[in-house]
């Protein structure tokens, strides 16, 4: 089954992989806003599957539609992005995000809601 539109739209569909429903969480994250790869897993139902998070958006075929270089980790720390840590904090001040020292200020998080 093509998922590709709903994962491009946010959706979540039953069939979906761990890694599809990852990214269309990812979808969901609007310009000057971060989450983390902590409060994703949390959103699935997996709270420790924030590695298996990261392993996902390594291998987001849909960016940058699933803007992956919205999520960083649980301190703000922007890790893990295949276009470089330094394409990422261009990225995310493009969009209004404050970064000191190497971090993303975490006052614009993104939290799913219940529905998810």
């Amino acid at each position: 089954m093509n998922f590709e539109p709903d994962i491009k739209a946010g959706r979540l569909r039953d069939g979906m992989t761990f890694n599809q429903r990852v990214w269309a969480l990812t979808a969901r994250i609007p310009a000057g806003k971060v989450t983390t790869y902590a409060t994703i897993a949390r959103t699935l139902g997996t709270p420790r599957g924030y590695r298996a998070v990261g392993n996902a958006l390594n291998r987001n075929p849909y960016a940058p539609a699933v803007p992956c270089h919205r999520v960083v980790g649980t301190s703000g720390a922007l890790t893990g992005f295949a276009g470089g840590l330094p394409m990422k904090e261009r990225l995310l001040t493009a969009e209004g995000v404050r970064i000191a020292r190497g971090k993303a200020v975490l006052d614009k998080v993104f939290t799913f809601d219940a529905s998810s």
